[in-house]
């Protein structure tokens, strides 16, 4: 006999079917139908301060967690808090479902003034997911999840937004689960796979470039570097795909000059889950002087910024996969590795003279994070000057940054989705003072939450990188220069640890004590300490 439950029931009888552990959401007139429902099962609900902020933590629980992120809205102007996070979410690749109650199944088609009425939600929210899927009954429910998850979870990663008219939250109707989707990932066409494996067998000086679509495909990546003896450089969301410690990685950044060099130098480059983005280069396409092998699982990627003279459509791991088993085995230590050691020296004193202002903080972040730690970075000078070319990563998904959408507040609420999802793993938000202002409300979600969760806030005193751009362009310097608030009172007075500190060994010991706290601690590092 078939069950007859609300649409709120439906709803979240489907996302537990798929796994959904967590909520990130506030409640809302308009959704109550679901808070009703997930109060009678086992899916925690995590209550933000703001829904940009609950849409980031979904995002940082399935960057960290590897699984899709649940974010939970009401309708209108809390669905369009959240869009900045899903905007950044589809930048970067991350799978997170949004919901949210819509206006009735019969509400006027051009409007009358409902609450919370927008013109016209679901394309709003269509313009920067994956897809926005309206449901037009109880019954639907669990099929527009399961379609859902199955999207999320086949080719490349994307959050998707469904929407439910709240006449159909309190609705009954008949519940008919639908299973999760079994997704097998993309294999590779054997003769893509040979032609790779031709060209980079050829190479005399081949090079790896590795981003965000190698995340589950470590351990392939390492087989195919060995076998070439190639030096390995990754982007920002790749960082961690190769370990650091390891002799052929030349470290996370494709913006610095001795990468450009190194890709110059080489007679073959394979590009492996990257898009060869502006946004991780900087400064222009590479130079490219041999044959391109690009691995994406993403048909529209693979021949987007740079053309492929072999393009290998599927996913990482197995493309990787079937390269190594075409290539044979190259001298261990040989070329590759001397190649690698000349250009990871050069690459390690660009870095360090770029990052010349945060050597102290970087250095002080590794040693608290460890090998198994997670840093959660914001668009902040300290992050992408600093952290990205200078901390150590070793495993992949360890360093949690909004690289393409490049907004700003994500750090904190992220790392408090990355903290629930690795609680036993140490995790640290990174923030400037200007953009932890955008979320700063989330360190009362983070207290209420106990977790021990360092918030780093390094102060330039305002918007520093937008300064020393009006400086460059030798314009009038104007709006850049903030006031600065007293962040640990902000933090204590949010149910936080709040403290102060004047150098990297001050630091060293906040950071050591952070992670040991019964809640979360603000450590405010005045720039000129972060040396």
């Amino acid at each position: 006999m078939t069950a007859t439950v609300t649409g709120g029931e439906a709803l979240v009888a489907a996302l537990e079917v798929h796994g959904a552990e967590t909520v990130f959401g506030i409640p809302g007139t308009h959704n109550l139908p679901v808070y009703a429902a997930l109060a009678r099962h086992g899916i925690r609900h995590v209550s933000p301060r703001h829904e940009q902020g609950g849409a980031f933590a979904a995002d940082g629980w399935a960057r960290a967690g590897g699984q899709p992120g649940v974010c939970l809205t009401t309708t209108g102007p809390a669905l369009l808090n959240a869009a900045t996070a899903a905007a950044q979410a589809y930048s970067d690749s991350v799978p997170v479902l949004l919901v949210s109650p819509g206006l009735p199944l019969r509400h006027p088609g051009r409007g009358n003034g409902y609450l919370h009425e927008v013109k016209d939600q679901r394309a709003a929210m269509d313009a920067i997911v994956a897809y926005s899927h309206r449901v037009t009954s109880v019954a639907e429910i669990p099929l527009a999840v399961a379609q859902a998850y199955a999207a999320m979870t086949t080719g490349r990663p994307r959050p998707v937004h469904l929407e439910i008219p709240l006449d159909l939250l309190d609705e009954q109707g008949p519940l008919q689960l639908v299973a999760p989707v079994p997704v097998p990932p993309a294999a590779p066409a054997a003769e893509q796979a040979a032609a790779a494996a031709r060209v980079l067998g050829a190479a005399l000086r081949p090079v790896i470039i590795a981003g965000g679509g190698c995340s589950g495909a470590a351990a392939e990546l390492l087989e195919v570097a060995e076998r070439l003896g190639a030096p390995v450089v990754t982007t920002a969301n790749g960082k961690g795909v190769f370990g650091d410690g390891h002799p052929l990685a030349i470290g996370a950044g494709l913006h610095h000059e001795a990468v450009r060099a190194l890709v110059a130098d080489s007679d073959a480059v394979l590009a492996v889950g990257t898009e060869l983005a502006p946004a991780d280069l900087w400064n222009g396409p590479l130079d490219l002087n041999g044959p391109l092998v690009r691995i994406d699982v993403d048909v529209r990627s693979v021949i987007t910024n740079a053309r492929p003279d072999v393009a290998v459509v599927a996913d990482a791991a197995l493309a990787l996969r079937a390269i190594a088993d075409r290539l044979r085995p190259a001298a261990q230590p040989g070329p590759g590795h001397d190649r690698a050691a000349a250009a990871r020296t050069v690459f390690a004193a660009q870095a360090r003279a770029e990052g010349a202002d945060y050597l102290g903080l970087t250095t002080a972040l590794a040693e608290a994070l460890g090998h198994d730690g997670f840093l959660v970075g914001d668009s902040a000078m300290a992050c992408y000057y600093g952290a990205l070319s200078n901390l150590p990563a070793h495993h992949p998904r360890s360093f949690l940054y909004p690289t393409g959408l490049g907004t700003l507040g994500y750090a904190l609420p992220a790392a408090i989705g990355a903290k629930l999802a690795r609680p036993d793993a140490p995790v640290v938000a990174l923030h400037g003072d200007g953009g932890v202002m955008f979320t700063i409300q989330e360190l009362a979600s983070a207290a209420q939450l106990r977790i021990p969760l360092p918030v780093v806030v390094v102060d330039n005193g305002g918007y520093g990188e937008i300064r020393n751009e009006m400086t460059a362009r030798e314009d009038p310097v104007h709006a850049v220069d903030l006031p600065g608030p007293d962040f640990p009172a902000i933090a204590r007075a949010m149910g936080c640890r709040g403290v102060r500190v004047d150098g990297s060994a001050t630091l060293a010991r906040s950071l050591e004590s952070a992670l040991a706290a019964d809640r979360p601690t603000l450590i405010h590092l005045p720039e000129d300490a972060a040396r």
